[in-house]
């Protein structure tokens, strides 16, 4: 698995008067943390942030992150946690990683993509995508940015749910199977006719007992 590479240098200063001075000069203030690991303090390089983040997209980033600091240099994997960006500047203003270990399995959410037209929809069904992301456990090496699913078969009255949907080998689902993922619902006039077709029914049936 081929992850982009980023330099970070440890800082040993923290405040606000140092991430604003950390900015002037064209840095990231950050923090990087992990299980059974101490927070640390870090600034990266503006420009390479900015070019890495314009390689990469979607959620759920995986990264080298080597860490320069008065002991050395040593490189981490981790999990792009959370990137700040100022809303009036549109500019990166903080950023936190998360190591994980690639031997060790891990829990993410990924978005779910419908693809395609159903059929229930060509026949004038309403599609409902009910459930927009899914909670997935597997090693780091086998993490996939999202999960495309193809309704086009889905009729009139269909749904689909968690148990029906193929994963990737080595990749679970963490999301309990009866959770529904999309509907073909029937098309509102239709709906309509049909309750007003079942009350008539009952009028007519209390008509007949009076």
């Amino acid at each position: 698995m081929n992850k982009p590479e980023l330099a970070a240098q440890v800082r040993y200063d923290s405040g606000k008067g140092v991430a604003r001075k950390l900015r002037q000069n064209n840095r990231v203030p950050g923090i990087f943390y992990g299980p059974g690991t101490e927070s640390v303090m870090i600034s990266l390089d503006y420009p390479e942030l900015e070019r890495i983040m314009d390689q990469v997209s979607g959620e759920n980033i995986l990264l080298d992150l080597k860490l320069q600091s008065e002991q050395g240099a040593e490189t981490k994997t981790v999990m792009l946690k959370d990137l700040q960006t100022d809303p009036v500047k549109d500019k990166f203003v903080h950023v936190d990683f998360y190591e994980i270990a690639m031997d060790r399995k891990i829990t993410v959410r990924i978005p779910i993509n419908l693809l395609n037209i159903p059929k229930g929809v060509t026949e004038g069904g309403v599609l409902q995508h009910i459930r927009r992301e899914l909670t997935i456990t597997c090693l780091p090496d086998k993490l996939i940015s999202s999960l495309d699913i193809d309704v086009s078969d889905l009729e009139i009255g269909d749904s689909l749910h968690v148990s029906a949907l193929e994963l990737p080998e080595e990749i679970t689902s963490v999301d309990e199977g009866h959770l529904t993922i999309a509907i073909i619902a029937a098309p509102a006039i239709k709906a309509e006719e049909e309750k007003e077709e079942e009350l008539a029914e009952l009028q007519e049936e209390s008509a007949e007992e009076a």
